[in-house]
């Protein structure tokens, strides 16, 4: 469903592909916080009236940009070779680098708007997040179900967890660059936490451990 509401006149394309390539290629390059719709509409090269006619705020066009680029990137979104990890490898790899050129400073902004406001967090979660985790969970599924991969050691949704967890974590913290090489590396580090065969490896997860066998429990 598209949660952006019917203004005015219709859109001509034009016009619009130009909004919303303004508003990240902005925000991108000044942060969230200096982002304007006076500064869109102008980049844009189109009226203030008609920015807030189609989008109520810039949070609206922000989240509009990110959903109608990823539709655009789809193909490199969504690889299809047969080959699991290098799948995986091709959706990171894509999506780090829209990140580092286009969208990182817009998905910082967006997060943390969304923290005080519900309706936003939804929004975000149902057009950018959401559709991202699921479709890498469903490469890592397709492995499970060919035998490449394994959900045993670790849920698939936990895997998903830390690929795109560190991916927030860099951005946030910008102790380090969210690029290819990174991608590689969850790459890797996916493929040694689902290989099949991990969960034997590692042993039973248990809490607190018990007294030694030898030695009854409260002495020494």
């Amino acid at each position: 469903m598209d949660d952006t509401p019917a203004r005015g006149r219709p859109r001509s394309e034009t016009a619009r592909r130009a909004v919303l390539d303004a508003a990240l290629e902005l925000c991108q390059s000044g942060g969230y916080q200096a982002l304007t719709m006076k500064g869109i509409a102008e980049t844009a090269g189109v009226g203030r009236q008609t920015v807030y006619r189609w989008w109520p705020a810039k949070q609206d066009v922000l989240i509009d940009a990110l959903r109608d680029l990823a539709l655009r990137k789809a193909e490199g979104l969504s690889p299809e070779t047969g080959d699991t990890l290098r799948d995986v490898r091709t959706l990171l790899d894509a999506t780090f680098t829209l990140t580092t050129a286009l969208t990182g400073n817009a998905l910082i902004g967006l997060m943390a708007e969304a923290q005080h406001d519900p309706a936003l967090s939804h929004r975000l979660q149902a057009t950018v997040i959401g559709p991202r985790r699921q479709a890498l969970r469903a490469l890592l599924a397709r492995g499970v179900a060919d035998g490449s991969l394994s959900d045993e050691a670790a849920s698939l949704d936990l895997a998903v967890d830390f690929a795109f967890g560190t991916m927030w974590y860099r951005l946030i913290s910008r102790h380090g660059v969210v690029d290819s090489a990174l991608a590689g590396e969850i790459t890797a580090a996916l493929a040694t936490l689902l290989h099949p065969g991990a969960a034997a490896l590692s042993g039973p997860v248990s809490g607190a451990a018990g007294p030694p066998a030898d030695r009854p429990a409260g002495s020494g």
